[in-house]
């Protein structure tokens, strides 16, 4: 069996014209639930600000940072191929994938009055071979990745205002500073799971980084292979271009890579 037998069929994945513009929302959805008492559950643990529609960005940037670090720790990370599972699921079972608990933090973010939205990406299989090398073949050819944006503008850069969408890559500072401050790069070798590497290193889709010259890059731009657009939310996205998987496989895959640990 090849990758390719796993993957949807008949889907069409080029990039046309973004669907709702990207304009974002503070929405609920069905994958993004924030209003559900489990999400409300994690909010209670957050130091949020008394008035969230007066919150400066910094403080708005200060709150994403604190839930990033508390899903990391709430909820293990595994390879759940669901990438459509609502958050209030995931955090029930307290475990979940990168696209996940990315998910969980969106949730976290509308629930506090910040806009999100998502660049569909669509990476080559290959980015996470490392991670499966007895198994690579069953690894989809291209997975399709939700990187979620915030509407927060980030301090100002060589004097200049910056863009008001954040991209999650940013959330823990610059990615020149990041990569600057010796983060190391991201591997995708290692118990480090993508989530958490967000917190120390630069995670650079479009190599547009300056990079060390030795060491593991930060620069992850030669694994994409379209970029899709932008998304008012990731159930737009998954909905025009499917799950990584096929519906069978994933419900046959779903009861074992759900429970394997991608932090071991």
């Amino acid at each position: 069996m090849t990758s390719s037998l796993l993957m949807p069929r008949g889907r069409v994945r080029t990039r046309g014209a973004d669907m709702g513009g990207g304009a974002g929302s503070t929405a609920p959805t069905r994958i993004l639930d924030w209003w559900h008492p489990n999400v409300s559950s994690l909010l209670r643990r957050l130091d949020l600000p008394t008035d969230t529609d007066d919150a400066s960005d910094a403080c708005r940037t200060a709150v994403l940072q604190q839930a990033h670090q508390r899903i990391a720790t709430a909820v293990r990370p595994v390879y759940s191929v669901q990438d459509e599972r609502p958050v209030s699921e995931v955090l029930r079972r307290g475990r979940g994938s990168c696209s996940q608990r990315l998910a969980v933090l969106e949730a976290v973010a509308r629930a506090t009055g910040v806009a999100t939205r998502v660049r569909g990406l669509l990476v080559d299989g290959s980015f996470w071979y490392p991670r499966f090398p007895r198994a690579h073949r069953l690894v989809p050819h291209q997975v399709v990745l939700a990187w979620p944006e915030f509407h927060i503008e980030g301090p100002p850069r060589n004097g200049r205002p910056t863009a008001p969408w954040l991209t999650v890559s940013e959330l823990f500072g610059d990615l020149d500073e990041l990569n600057e401050a010796g983060g190391g790069g991201f591997t995708n070798t290692g118990p480090e799971t993508l989530f958490e590497a967000l917190s120390r290193t630069a995670i650079d889709w479009d190599g547009t980084t300056v990079c060390p010259a030795t060491g593991p890059s930060c620069d992850l731009s030669a694994y994409v292979r379209t970029d899709l657009g932008h998304f008012d939310s990731r159930d737009e996205l998954f909905a025009q271009h499917g799950q990584s998987l096929c519906r069978t496989a994933r419900l046959l895959a779903e009861p074992v890579m759900s429970r394997r640990s991608a932090g071991a």
